[in-house]
Formats: structure tokens, C-alpha cells, sequence
């Protein structure tokens, strides 16, 4: 569908629903149920809005102006000792690419699964470049992510898009998709891969936003499939087809949002020990009589992700990571 550029847009009837699909500082683009897309910023010093919000706007010259966030059913965050980080909003899936080439953190990783855990999203792995020799130690550490209940998908973008695109097609479509992983791992090769028109996408949404050098540090909005009128509806973008958002590489992940007792309950191979633990209170690190630590003697879980667990309970008990 065509989309009328932002200074030739047509009067809106005040406090009409849209989609934000592009955000940077107090600007965001937002999309209307018949896919035009406006330039709005939100009243306020600071947007609360961000990429996958929907909101309630009323026209404002040639702009518009961002009035409510409608409630949100969940949001995928990070948060250090510094600031807080918020990805995305309403999502269906968090599609976690990894590759052997880098070799991906399982630091990352965990948190990033954690904090899907704890805002209720689905998570998916992908480990890319499975055609090249490194992707079989990649394999091996992803085993206890297989065991634990968590799809783990094998792509090589590169090597062989086609079958890439007809394998993944069908996982993404139908779904509001965060896609999350460090430079490195093909999430530009995947966007390119199954939104052709992405660059033009991405362009259009940097210009409104005048961000042309700070689009690879704000999320993105992309359909998948053919433009469909209705998507700022309840049903939702992804009620009709897919959806996919790219968030910026990240290094750090902080989970300061987080109780450090809570980490087990968010864990699925903790998760299933829990209860088993001689004290009630058990923090699965040093007490006599503890479920996991029995369960990481004797292989049936991860002494990699015990370890880490550790690492992690002590810097959200100390409110900063290990020097």
C-alpha cells in the first residue's frame, strides 16, 4: 500500500489508534490502520513509546502527537547499574541468532532468555553459518538449551538462502518477532533475506526520524508478506501475517531489573528442581541438600549455566557486574 510521506499528511480524527514501527528520542513513526505513516512525537520531555507500542494520536500541523500508550502485553527490556534499555513491546517470539563464527556468549544468551522469561515471551534460537566447521562445538554448548524444552534452529543464510527462507518462513509468519543477536551472527543477511524491500524500509523510517546515523542503535519495524490494512487494530500486526523487528548488536545485558531469587524460577532446567531443595529458601549455590547443585554433579544440568547462574545471582546481589 502506498504510504503518503509525512508532510502530506491527511487530517486523522483525534485520538485514533496506531503502530509505532520507528522511534528515536522523543520522535516516533507511527502507522495508521490504512498504512500510512506519520512523524509523531510524544507531550513530554522523554517518549515512553518504543518499537511494537500501540498508541493514540491526534493530528499536529504536519506531524502528530503521540496522546496515550494503550497497555502493553508485555516488554522486553534490559536494565544496569546505569539505565534501562526497553527493545520492543507486544511481542509474540524472541528469535536469538547465534553463530560458531563468532562464538556466540552463553552469558548473552542466558540473560537474554531470562529476560524473555520474565516478560512472558516465546524464545527461539537460531544458530546461523551451520555450514562452516565451528558450528559443531556451538552445537554441543547448545545441547542443554535442546534438553530444556527450547526449539534450536539451524540456518546457513549464506550458503543456502532458499532453503533458509522456506525454513523459516513459516516460524515467523503470523507472528510479532523480536530478532535479537550480537554483529556478527547474519541478522542483517536474515532481514534482507525475507523483507527485499527492508532497505527501504529502514531509509524511509531514518528520514522521517532524521536519524540516519543512529538507526543501527534504535529497533525497527518490518512486515512480512504483502501490506495489509487494519493492522493497528486489536487483533494486532500480526494477526494477518508476520512481523519481524531488528534491534541494535548489544555487548552488555544487564538484568538489574531482576531479584536474584527470582533466577531460578526463570530458568526451565532450575525451574523443574525447584521444591526439591532441603531448605525452602535454598539460594542453589553453596547450601547442603540442594536439588540443583545435586542435578549439576551428576550432569543432568548445565554446570556451564550453574556457573554463570552464580556469576549472575552475585552481581544482581551487588547491583554490579564482576570487575
Amino acid at each position: 500500500m502506498k504510504r503518503r510521506s509525512v508532510a502530506g499528511a491527511p487530517a486523522a480524527s483525534a485520538l485514533a489508534e496506531a503502530l509505532v514501527v520507528g522511534a528515536h528520542g522523543r520522535h516516533v513513526v507511527i502507522e495508521c490502520a490504512d498504512g500510512q505513516r506519520l512523524l509523531a512525537h510524544s507531550r513530554g520531555k522523554k517518549s515512553a513509546c518504543v518499537v511494537g507500542d500501540r498508541v493514540r494520536w491526534a493530528p499536529a500541523g504536519d506531524e502528530a502527537v503521540v496522546e496515550g500508550l494503550l497497555p502493553r502485553r508485555n516488554l522486553l527490556m534490559r536494565q544496569d547499574e546505569w539505565r534501562t534499555k526497553s527493545f520492543a513491546a507486544n511481542l509474540d517470539r524472541l528469535l536469538v541468532m547465534l553463530a560458531g563464527e563468532p562464538m556466540f556468549s552463553e552469558s548473552q544468551l542466558m540473560r537474554a532468555l531470562i529476560a524473555a522469561e520474565d516478560a512472558g515471551i516465546e524464545a527461539v534460537l537460531l544458530l546461523n553459518k551451520c555450514d562452516l566447521p565451528a558450528a559443531a562445538l556451538a552445537r554441543e554448548r547448545l545441547a542443554p538449551y535442546r534438553a530444556m524444552g527450547l526449539t534450536v534452529l539451524e540456518t546457513a543464510l549464506k550458503a543456502d538462502p532458499e532453503a533458509a527462507r522456506a525454513q523459516l518462513a513459516p516460524v515467523l509468519g503470523g507472528h510479532t518477532t523480536l530478532v535479537l543477536g550480537p554483529s556478527g551472527t547474519g541478522k542483517s543477511t536474515l532481514i534482507n533475506l525475507l523483507v527485499p524491500e527492508a532497505a527501504a524500509q529502514v531509509g524511509e523510517i531514518s528520514q522521517a526520524l532524521n536519524s540516519g546515523r543512529h538507526t543501527t542503535t534504535t529497533s525497527t519495524w518490518y512486515w512480512l508478506g504483502e501490506q495489509a490494512t487494519g493492522q493497528a487494530g486489536q487483533d494486532g500486526p500480526a494477526a494477518a501475517r508476520g512481523a519481524m523487528i531488528d534491534s541494535p548488536g548489544f555487548q552488555e545485558f544487564g538484568l538489574m531489573h531482576i531479584t536474584p531469587e527470582r533466577l531460578a524460577t526463570l530458568m526451565p532446567d532450575f525451574r523443574a528442581l525447584l521444591g526439591g531443595c532441603r531448605f525452602y529458601n535454598c539460594s542453589h549455590r553453596h547450601e547442603p541438600g540442594c536439588a540443583i547443585r545435586a542435578a549439576v554433579e551428576s550432569g543432568a544440568v548445565s554446570a556451564q549455566r550453574h556457573r554463570l547462574y552464580e556469576g549472575l545471582w552475585a552481581e544482581l546481589e551487588t547491583g554490579q557486574r564482576p570487575g
